[in-house]
């Protein structure tokens, strides 16, 4: 994801319980900036699917 996508994504994630493990940028010039996310959830997946579905539509705002 972008760098604009990421506190909306992190925000839509933990609305749902999901835990945001880790952020990690492995690259260095690439343009735009791009992020990977690390999450962990033990519920429900009917919960996580609900989760993923709203990190991936604040990833279009």
């Amino acid at each position: 994801m972008t760098a604009d996508q990421v506190n909306p994504v992190i925000r839509a994630l933990q609305a749902h319980g999901i835990t945001i493990i880790s952020l990690p940028n492995h690259m260095l010039y690439e343009s735009p900036r791009l992020f990977s996310m690390h999450f962990w959830d033990t519920g429900a997946a009917t919960i996580l699917i609900q989760g993923l579905r709203a990190a991936l539509d604040a990833t279009t705002h």
